[in-house]
């Protein structure tokens, strides 16, 4: 199979993660072009990443391949069978994914011309990343995990949430207002999984 994504982008990364933890073989094939049309020729959202499977059936969209990847190997499960413990790891994957959301989108407005950009605008999407990193910390409280007693999915969305915020925000001091979330990503960094996907620096 054939990953097609940025090595920076956080919805890829959690892809790769899972693909390490699961010991799925792939191909990495990046792209960077920022080009949505090179992306839509596999994508018609025109985002990465996408899952090209050996039949040649397309997958896109992080929640439904990391999904179909816990589900194509029976070894390492990150996500629980369906029930409460599968809710709560889901709901884990939302919260981190609607922090990425935020970042991702204060990233692209800061990349339009000066002109055009809303300071108001990533003002509420820094907001929104404060809100979510204090329901992180809170959540996850004094746990090794963020649920049950192993790494889910839920750890692995939490970690890229908080690499990409180390990449893209050095002036979001989570480290020191979240000491919990601190000592959790760096246990999750001396994973292979995290350490072989860190994003390369900005």
């Amino acid at each position: 199979m054939k990953l097609i994504g940025s090595p920076t982008s956080p919805y890829v990364r959690k892809v790769r993660a899972v693909l390490a933890e699961k010991k799925i073989e792939y191909e990495f094939a990046v792209d960077v072009s920022g080009d949505e049309n090179s992306v839509a020729r596999w994508n018609p959202l025109g985002r990465v990443p996408v899952l090209i499977l050996d039949d040649n059936t397309i997958l896109f969209d992080s929640r439904v391949i990391v999904e179909y990847l816990d589900n194509l190997a029976p070894n390492n499960r990150l996500i629980p069978p369906p029930g409460r413990e599968r809710i709560v790891v889901r709901r884990w994957e939302a919260l981190a994914d609607g922090i990425c959301d935020a970042a991702v989108g204060a990233v692209m407005e800061g990349r339009r011309p000066a002109t055009q950009q809303s300071a108001e605008w990533v003002g509420r999407q820094r907001a929104t990343i404060a809100r979510g990193l204090a329901a992180c910390a809170e959540d996850l409280g004094e746990q090794a995990w963020c649920h049950g007693t192993a790494a889910t999915l839920a750890d692995i969305a939490v970690g890229v949430m908080l690499g990409y915020l180390t990449l893209r925000f050095p002036d979001i001091d989570w480290r020191g207002q979240h000491a919990n979330l601190a000592k959790h990503y760096d246990k999750l960094m001396r994973r292979p999984s995290f350490a072989d996907t860190a994003p390369p620096a900005a």
